[in-house]
Order: C-alpha cells, then structure tokens, then sequence
C-alpha cells in the first residue's frame, strides 16, 4: 500500500501533518517582513528548547555541519583538543578536527559502551599548563543507542577552568533534558530532522558567553560558517545567506507544538518509550547492544541472535509492514539493527513496531519467544508509566 511508510530510525522522524501543510505553502521572500516576524518567533522559541537565554542560530547544514561550525569558530589551527569517540559521530568530530590542523587527543570506549568520565577527568587535572582549548562530546551517540554522562564530563571540563566543551546534541535535544545555561554548556550543535520533527535541511548551534570570547580570537577558516554573521543578523531576524524558507515555516509550527507539549512531557515521553522497547526487546530474549545504565531515549540498538540476520530483519519488515527500521553502521553493518524513538513517535507507533517484529521474527522461524510477550511487555510499561 501506498504512502503507509512509517520511520522508526533515529532520522530523518516522523513529520507532523500540520508541519507538512506549513510547509507546503507557497514561498514567501527571505527579506520581507512577513519572515522576519516568523524569524523572530522561531529564534525566541529555539531558545526554550534549548533552555537557554543565549543565541541560537540557525544554518542551513545537516548536523555535521552544525558541529563543524561549532569548531571552527571558538579554535585556532594547532590548538590541542581532547575528544570522546565511542561510536561513528565520536570518531567524525575528531576526524573534522584533525582536517582543521588542531591537535586532537582522543578517549575511546568500545562501540555500545559510555565513555568513562574519569579518564576526562584525569587527562583535564594532568593539563596543569591549560594546553587543551576544547573538550568535544556527542550527547546521543546516534550509531549505537549510547547516552553519555555529559553533565559528570562538563563538571571537570569546568573544573579546569579554561577548556570549552563542545556538544554534539543531534539526537539529544528535544528529546532528552539538555539545560544548557544551567549545566554552563559552551557550544551545542543539533539538526532539524531528529527532535524537531521537521525534514533535514537545518543545522542549530547555540553559544555561550565564554565561547563568543573565544570566537574574537580564533583563526580557523571560515565563511558560510561564521556564526558571527549570523548572530548579527538574527538580531534583526534575518540571517546573512538565502534560508529554506519552508523549512523555518514548518520549523515555527513543531516549535509551537513543542511548546503546547512542555518540555517535561517531551523528555517523559521519550524516556517512556526508550523503556518500553528495551523491555520488549528483552521479552523476546534479544540482547541490547547498550548496556541499561547508559541507554539513549532516543534510539535502541539490537544485536540480533545468530542464525538471525540484523539486514534480513531490515529487509522484512519494510517489505512486509513498511516499517524502517536503520541498521548497523561501518564493522557493525549486518550486526545490529537501530529502532528510532524520537521527534514525532508516541506510545502506538512503539506498539505498532514491535508487533510488525514478532511477526517479523515469526515468520524468520525464531522461536526464542513467547508470542506476544514483546507487546505485553511493552504495553506493560506504557500503561504503568503514565
């Protein structure tokens, strides 16, 4: 059937209906007064969500483009950088790092594992000449389902006293508590197509005080990236180069939805359903490739038990059910499979998924189940957590 494609991937989310009639509307110009009053609603609601009264600017970039913003405009070639890497986003910020010429230091963990806070800690206290310009951690890690302890790691970044912490918020924000201005957070960068329920096509960047110091000092490279431009522009809601129009239309509907929902109730509701598929997982005694104590409400990660292949999941169940679910990414490729829970997903739509997986594992010949007890367990949690 036709148009019945459901996303349950860690992005591109679900669309609303209204954000899609939003932004389906004609163009209206970049530089009339109509947009600038859209501009102006969008920049002050982009600040809520970010808990934050700082700026919050707006690029027209995927999220690789958002935190390769956020570096290139609080650091100079050379500076050294310390950098988490536990999974594909982890290794990509220090990858863009060592293109920009920075002198980067990596703290690893093994793909499906958190990084561990203390080695952050230790390497911080043993910098006692204040040699590292910047600490660079990715919130969710989108490849394996991992949430980091950023809120332990920011504490000794700030302990150091000189060091800014750089955020890759993509699968994080607007779907996991991420009080910027309270935790002191420098440098926070997200895309449009996870959270915020819209397509991709927008990159957010949020700056603090300390990195806009940072920023009248630093020599990397940049132009279309300036967040110095845009942070002059948006004072008078505009931006400095030609936006997607209907991507902000549409971004001004999700952020008043967003609103209408509260914050509280968005990170409940993620939080909820997180707990949810892990329990069905688990009722169909299929193992978690994130370990309870560091699970991303944002994305589940499955190791499927062998003779079960992750792609032949894959495959079934969007041909059967037309369900998308996203697979495994570089030497995981053909050994996990990722079900997204985030932006635009509610309680039926987890239920929907893990029936379409039992019948999905059912017709594999997977007899490592009861049938049903993944939707029972499911159900279990969505009726008692509410």
């Amino acid at each position: 059937m036709d148009d019945k494609l459901m996303l349950m991937i860690p992005g591109p989310t679900p669309v609303p209906e209204q954000v899609l009639l939003a932004m389906a509307k004609h163009p209206i110009g970049h530089r009339s007064g109509d947009f600038s009053k859209v501009m102006a609603e969008v920049t002050e609601n982009l600040k809520w969500l970010h808990q934050t009264t700082g700026d919050v600017m707006m690029l027209t970039v995927s999220g690789t483009g958002a935190v390769e913003a956020a570096i290139v405009n609080v650091l100079s070639p050379g500076d050294r950088v310390l950098v988490g890497a536990n999974g594909k986003f982890g290794e990509r910020w220090a990858e863009v790092s060592q293109a920009y010429g920075l002198a980067v230091e990596t703290i690893t963990a093994a793909w499906g594992q958190p990084l561990d806070p203390e080695q952050f800690r230790a390497t911080l206290e043993a910098d006692t000449e204040k040699t590292i310009k910047a600490v660079i951690i990715t919130h969710s890690e989108t490849s394996t389902g991992v949430l980091n302890d950023l809120e332990t790691i920011n504490r000794h970044v700030k302990a150091h006293g000189e060091a800014l912490i750089i955020v890759d918020a993509v699968t994080s924000l607007g779907a996991i508590n991420l009080p910027i201005d309270q935790w002191g957070l420098d440098v926070v960068a997200s895309g449009s197509q996870k959270g915020y329920m819209i397509p991709p096509g927008l990159g957010f960047v949020s700056v603090s005080a300390r990195a806009w110091d940072a920023y009248k000092t630093a020599k990397l490279p940049r132009f279309y990236l300036d967040l110095g431009k845009y942070r002059k522009d948006a004072a008078k809601n505009t931006t400095p180069f030609t936006p997607p129009v209907n991507l902000i239309v549409g971004l001004q509907v999700a952020l008043r939805m967003m609103q209408a929902e509260g914050l509280e109730s968005i990170f409940a509701r993620h939080q909820r359903m997180m707990q949810a598929t892990r329990s069905a997982i688990k009722a169909l005694n299929l193992p978690l490739f994130a370990p309870d104590v560091a699970a991303s409400p944002a994305i589940t990660s499955v190791a499927p038990l062998a003779p079960l292949d992750s792609e032949q999941i894959r495959s079934l169940l969007r041909k059967r059910f037309d369900i998308a679910m996203a697979g495994g990414q570089d030497h995981l490729k053909g050994k996990i499979f990722r079900i997204g829970h985030l932006g635009f997903v509610c309680d039926r739509d987890i239920l929907a998924a893990i029936a379409a997986l039992e019948a999905t594992l059912l017709e594999l010949e997977y007899g490592g189940f009861i049938p049903g007890s993944g939707v029972a367990a499911a159900a279990k949690v969505l009726t008692q957590s509410r």
